[in-house]
């Protein structure tokens, strides 16, 4: 095995050891404590904040952005398919050539959306005000990560420079925001658990406990 793809791998399962610390330290501080009465089935909030809550016409920062959340949805699924790619080119997994240019077509889309989140982040004055150096690196990265994952698809003499964009957003994803890949749920799971215990979630609740 090559040496980038070796530095590729530690790299990985130093991000996959940081991340299991972050999980396992969420699960030891256990569910929130509420001292309020409880109202509301907080088992069924908790899933209607997986599922029925992430409807993006129940999010404003959704429903009034449909062009910024459809970017992100594919930005994301992009991020997905590079990840999976990333493993099963490890395996030296061999694709036929309508599903090499099927992938590359989807990773093309998912770059685009990257790029554009990128741009509107530094063209728009509210969003630079929001923003911080770790957003545009973050975006940054996982955007060069996808090039790469594309750019390998097509032509593998650039492999040395895909598993170092691999390596370089490996190592830094337990550090910055990225880590919101284990966060997301935690976060989903207090959100569920707070309007869940005051019996507004699940949808239709807030009628019932007026």
């Amino acid at each position: 095995m090559a040496l980038y793809r070796i530095v590729s791998l530690i790299a990985f399962l130093i991000c996959f050891a940081s991340l299991a610390y972050h999980f396992l330290r969420l699960i030891r501080f256990g569910v929130p404590k509420d001292y309020s009465v409880k109202k509301g089935n907080t088992a069924a909030a908790i899933a209607y904040s997986y599922t029925g809550g992430m409807n993006p016409l129940k999010k404003e920062s959704a429903y009034l952005h449909y062009p910024t959340y459809t970017a992100g949805i594919l930005y994301h699924t992009g991020t997905f398919v590079s990840l999976v790619l990333f493993f099963l080119f490890l395996l030296n997994t061999g694709f036929s050539s309508s599903v090499q240019w099927a992938l590359v077509c989807v990773l093309a889309v998912s770059a685009a959306s990257g790029l554009g989140i990128f741009i509107k982040r530094t063209a728009l004055n509210k969003l630079r005000y929001l923003s911080n150096p770790d957003d545009y690196v973050s975006n940054l990265l996982v955007t060069l990560f996808q090039l790469f994952t594309l750019i390998v698809l097509i032509d593998g003499a650039f492999a040395p420079y895909y598993y170092i964009s691999a390596s370089v957003l490996f190592l830094y994803l337990p550090l910055g925001k990225l880590k919101h890949s284990i966060y997301f749920f935690a976060a989903r799971y207090h959100l569920g658990f707070f309007y869940g215990w005051r019996g507004i979630w699940p949808a239709g609740n807030e009628e019932r406990t007026r």
